[in-house]
């Protein structure tokens, strides 16, 4: 992992700032080892990043699920070392999508406030088109699970269509892999109270939610290393038999 970026460094009062957090909750952090430390510059003045913004994000986040601050250091203790902060923003929605259903009717201009930016009518056709918003009431329904991730898929270079289509190429294998699951945990607690049931599923919820995350990261990212890998060699052979 990264642990500063040279086009936007912050000092752990900016840091802070940024995060509404106090710089002592930022210290106690570090010193927990729940944040990496910063790259040290010029007069010894430690400089954060991105990926430090995005991981108090991230803490913040599970915290309102009511994690312990000992449950949060294991599950960050669990995660790839090399995450950047596109990746702990998308590990950041998936633990918000724990949380029950977030709908809320907006305007549009606190739609853009929400989103953290400016938004376009074809930035708000694709949140749309997406499943993130949809219009209502003069205003728009928005789920605030989704909606940070939506707003980071409105810079991708994707068409449309093509990130459409993935969303239900991940919707259809995720609901195959709940199906299977949830049969299985069916078959293990069968016998058990219905309230021992219910604890199992919220202890187990985040855990998997997690295992799935990260597996199809690194699956993803060796598919593209292969991809990207064997792109120069067919050049090279094309190449060399003109």
């Amino acid at each position: 992992m990264t642990t500063g970026t040279e086009e936007d460094p912050l000092t752990i009062d900016e840091l802070a700032a940024r995060a509404g957090m106090t710089v002592r909750t930022v210290r106690f952090y570090g010193t927990k080892g729940l944040l990496p430390p910063p790259v040290i510059g010029p007069r010894r003045v430690g400089h954060y990043g991105r990926e430090h913004l995005a991981r108090l994000a991230l803490i913040e986040e599970l915290q309102q699920q009511g994690m312990t601050l000992a449950a949060i250091e294991r599950y960050l203790q669990q995660l790839p070392p090399d995450l950047d902060a596109h990746d702990l923003a998308i590990h950041r929605a998936v633990v918000a999508s724990w949380a029950p259903d977030a709908i809320e009717t907006v305007t549009r201009a606190e739609l853009e406030r929400r989103a953290g930016r400016a938004l376009g009518d074809d930035d708000v056709e694709r949140l749309v088109a997406m499943g993130v918003a949809e219009a209502a009431d003069g205003g728009y329904r928005v789920d605030l699970g989704l909606l940070r991730l939506g707003v980071g898929l409105l810079d991708v270079p994707l068409s449309q269509e093509a990130i459409l289509s993935a969303r239900n190429v991940l919707i259809e294998h995720a609901r195959a892999a709940a199906h299977e699951l949830s049969r299985l945990f069916r078959g293990e607690v069968s016998e058990r109270a219905a309230r021992d049931v219910k604890s199992l599923s919220a202890y187990m919820h985040p855990l998997v939610v997690q295992a799935l995350l990260t597996t199809f990261q690194r699956s993803l990212r060796e598919d593209l290393r292969e991809w990207l890998g064997g792109v120069p060699e067919t050049a090279a052979d094309e190449g060399g038999s003109a």
